[in-house]
């Protein structure tokens, strides 16, 4: 057939279809009407829950004929298309939305004929009543030392998702998704009184009916006050020695924390003077250690420093707090974000002895290197009590990223460092900082490396920041089911890293848990949810963006906000939103660490704190 021949052909047939839907044409004649179409279910105006499954059913009928199909609408798109009465699809996991609805029956004759349109809408479900109080409350069986509880589930209410808080004695000391706890750690022959309330994303139930409980092997008590001293302090912030005493927080801190010292080419690195390289890790500060001479005003006892003598700078200072504080013990923290790098080739089996031997040369012997008349032999003995391990991270990422090596050399690496500093005289203390982020404690085995500590400083805060890209709790207590985090980030919580040691074997008498004395920040957030869990960007801070001491933040004067599933504090002023521990909060962190038994707490860092010493006040007497 010639191509023209086809083109008349198909104009023909085109001409023919039209027709089947146009009024009636010539004198007195008419052609048939299309068949007719009706949606019988959704009614217009339906609302359905998110991910529904939406079944769409139609009449449809012709007047000469049978129908040969209904095709089903949304919008534009094609849903689905059914041959045989009754007509109808199904519409699977229903996205948030509104939608038009529309049935289009075709006959035998292709003619088409379509339904009115039916509008529905998707919409998530919202939780708008409290779960029920939990009963049932019975503890199955008991330890010298721990108390299984279990219940019996609660209503969720309607478009709820329930979580349970366990109390003893009136403190809430966990929160868990199931209806069984067993509570560890505790007192000798005491008795206790459990409770359990259940909570959704509405609110908190009351307390259901307690059960007492009774135990019989004592547990020791904890009571240490760890704080980091930055180095670096010194300048910007002019924050010294002399400020802790002045604050008052000397007669409440049990070890300050001096960091940090770097670890680089397999050594201790002392003395290279702000000579710090982002891409070398070489760096140290000679000067703000112990060269920098301090005057009568800047001293801890009042006394101005010689120009010559052998130890000026921060380290004379702490010295003389030392003196004025019979019990306080220095100990001197290496690694930290950016002089961790070093750690993976110092731990290795060739490396680690003169790695560590290094270390303990220069902290605990004092020999430092000579600068401006300062350094030499012995110039630093007795300033440290020991030494703080801060890699970040064995076998995981930080500001590089570790192998799966780093796990075993970062047992025997804290092996060796016990080892050398029994040898040099026995007390000297070791202790490691160690992220509370449930993907760095699994790659590591706290169960062999533990026996080598005195204890552990969980750093229990930077769970959330700017670097996410919605504003959410940095240091929260507990989880929280509102959180929309996924993965190991709704993990990301004192309660559960503090879950992770324990049931690896560490006694809970070894843990400190971490405060920060400073808030993560976004900024253009959503007035919504008083700005949490809203899309932001950093906000700007005094040193860094997206970071700002606690004594700057409580003077803001933006409206306060505490949540009470997570513990966790904010400030909101409609468009900037900072996350960060208070007084209150860490009275509260501090209740739950007395209740699990925990050693103490430890804070990063002084300088953030307010003048007063606000924050280490309210950890000091909250372990008491």
């Amino acid at each position: 057939m010639r191509p023209d021949h086809e083109l008349r052909l198909a104009f023909a047939l085109s001409m023919a279809i039209a027709s089947s839907w146009a009024a009636p044409v010539s004198a007195g004649k008419a052609v048939n009407p299309p068949p007719t179409a009706s949606i019988t279910s959704p009614a217009n105006g339906s609302s359905f829950a998110t991910g529904a499954n939406i079944v769409i059913s139609a009449n449809a009928s012709d007047s000469n004929g049978s129908v040969s199909k209904v095709q089903f609408y949304r919008g534009q798109t094609l849903v689905g298309t059914d041959s045989t009465a009754p007509y109808s699809v199904s519409w699977s996991n229903a996205a948030a939305g509104s939608y038009s609805l529309k049935a289009v029956a075709t006959d035998n004759g292709r003619a088409m004929g379509s339904s009115a349109l039916v509008n529905i809408t998707v919409a998530t479900p919202v939780c708008a009543s409290l779960p029920s109080v939990p009963t049932g409350l019975s503890s199955p069986s008991q330890t010298a030392t721990s108390a299984s509880l279990s219940w019996a589930a609660s209503v969720p209410g309607n478009n709820c998702t329930v979580q349970y808080h366990v109390y003893r004695d009136g403190v809430d000391i966990a929160s868990v998704a199931g209806t069984s706890f067993t509570v560890n750690t505790l007192a000798a022959d005491t008795a206790y009184s459990f409770s359990v309330s259940a909570s959704n994303q509405f609110g908190n139930s009351a307390q259901g009916t307690p059960v007492s409980v009774r135990t019989s092997v004592a547990t020791a008590a904890g009571g240490r006050v760890v704080a980091y001293f930055a180095q670096w302090g010194v300048y910007e912030r002019n924050y010294r020695v002399r400020n802790i005493q002045a604050s008052g927080s000397a007669d409440k801190i049990t070890h300050i924390n001096y960091a940090f010292g770097n670890v680089r080419n397999n050594r201790c690195e002392v003395g290279v003077t702000l000579a710090t390289n982002a891409s070398t890790g070489a760096g140290g500060d000679a000067y703000a250690d112990y060269a920098n001479t301090h005057s009568a005003a800047q001293s801890v006892d009042g006394v101005a420093d010689i120009w010559n003598q052998p130890l000026r700078g921060n380290w004379n200072q702490l010295k003389k707090l030392k003196a004025t504080h019979p019990n306080l013990k220095v100990l001197i923290s290496l690694g930290g974000w950016t002089w961790s790098r070093g750690f993976a080739t110092a731990a290795q089996p060739a490396n680690r002895s003169a790695f560590v031997a290094s270390c303990i040369d220069a902290y605990i012997r004092g020999n430092l290197p000579t600068y401006d008349n300062a350094g030499g032999a012995g110039a630093a003995a007795g300033v440290f009590d020991g030494i703080d391990i801060d890699w970040e991270y064995p076998a995981a990422c930080g500001l590089s990223c570790g192998s799966s090596a780093d796990s075993d050399n970062f047992t025997a690496l804290l092996a060796e460092f016990r080892s050398q500093l029994d040898a040099v005289r026995p007390g000297l203390l070791l202790t490691i900082a160690a992220s509370a982020g449930i993907d760095k404690i699994r790659v590591t085995r706290p169960d062999l490396y533990h026996p080598s500590l005195d204890f552990i400083n969980l750093m229990s805060y930077d769970f959330h920041g700017s670097w996410d890209a919605k504003s959410n709790h940095h240091s929260a207590l507990y989880d929280s089911i509102n959180d929309p985090s996924t993965g190991d980030a709704r993990l990301a919580n004192t309660n559960d890293a503090v879950e992770a040691f324990l049931t690896r074997g560490v006694p809970a008498a070894k843990l400190n848990i971490g405060i920060g004395a400073f808030g993560h920040g976004w900024t253009n957030v959503a007035n919504v949810n008083n700005g949490l869990y809203q899309n932001g960007i950093v906000a700007p801070g005094t040193y860094e963006a997206g970071m700002e001491d606690y004594r700057v933040l409580k003077t803001l004067g933006y409206p306060a906000f505490d949540d009470p599933i997570a513990h966790a504090h904010w400030i909101y002023n409609g468009t900037t939103f900072w996350s960060f521990d208070d007084p209150a909060t860490v009275a509260d962190k501090m209740a739950y660490a007395k209740v699990q038994g925990i050693g103490g707490a430890m804070m990063w860092e002084l300088s953030g704190d307010d003048a007063t010493g606000s924050l280490l006040d309210a950890i000091s007497t909250g372990l008491e």
